[in-house]
């Protein structure tokens, strides 16, 4: 890889980073940067996991405010998206790469349009079922399946979830996506280290630029307004969705 790919992937990884901490839209940024370096989708896929490792890293290094309050939900999180994220990468490497291929489009429109749908999402008041409840967290590591098979949006329906069962503020809700997240790449890592094909060349620059944009984004997360980065971000996942679809 040349010089200027190096350095568009850096420049994605950190938009990939920011976005990703914030929004919990990583993917839909740093995984069409994969595909435009070169890389064939499972492979691009697997790079991407790995390098948003740095991305959950980042972003909870400046994130201690708000994670300290809640250390005894992250454990139990943490778990469920380690659990989650182990099985996801299983399964992407046990299934063929044109069933990948094809429901990539559906799994991104899926989680944007969840990201759009938030506010709907919230006046359900599944608090009541209380974060404890068993199928809250099965439906955590469900979601982190997902997370570890390809990720795209998988934060935003982490937020949904979570801002549905908890009344927390948005940032602490944010960060905890951030750490069940982080888990299930974490974990899918692993996996792929040892049984998939990691593109070191691609992988390294965008890991590096998701440390720096991650790194940044929660003491802006603590300023911003949610609602149009929401909407914005969402569109774009459908437009991506789209054009991923007819490709």
């Amino acid at each position: 890889m040349d010089w200027t790919g190096i350095c568009l992937l850096l420049l994605a990884g950190i938009g990939s980073g920011f976005i990703g901490y914030s929004a919990g839209l990583a993917s839909l940024i740093s995984y069409p940067a994969m595909l435009a370096a070169g890389l064939p989708p499972v492979t691009a896929n697997v790079s991407n996991t790995v390098a948003l490792t740095c991305a959950a890293l980042g972003g909870l290094s400046t994130a201690g405010p708000e994670l300290r309050p809640q250390r005894t939900r992250v454990i139990r999180f943490a778990l469920a998206g380690g659990l989650g994220g182990t099985a996801g990468a299983v399964l992407l490497l046990s299934t063929p790469s044109s069933a990948f291929e094809r429901v990539v489009p559906w799994l991104v429109a899926l989680a944007s349009l969840a990201l759009l749908a938030r506010p709907w999402l919230r006046r359900i008041n599944l608090d009541r079922l209380g974060e404890l409840h068993l199928g809250v967290f099965l439906f955590v590591a469900g979601i982190s399946v997902y997370g570890g098979y390809f990720g795209a949006a998988a934060g935003v329906l982490l937020l949904a979830t979570f801002g549905a069962v908890l009344n927390d503020p948005y940032p602490m809700v944010n960060a905890l996506k951030s750490v069940v997240l982080g888990s299930a790449n974490i974990a899918a890592s692993v996996v792929f280290l040892f049984f998939a094909d990691v593109r070191w060349s691609a992988a390294l620059p965008l890991a590096v630029g998701c440390l720096i944009g991650s790194s940044v984004s929660p003491p802006i997360v603590r300023r911003i307004p949610e609602t149009p980065m929401r909407v914005v971000v969402g569109l774009a996942g459908l437009v991506l969705a789209a054009d991923l679809y007819r490709g």
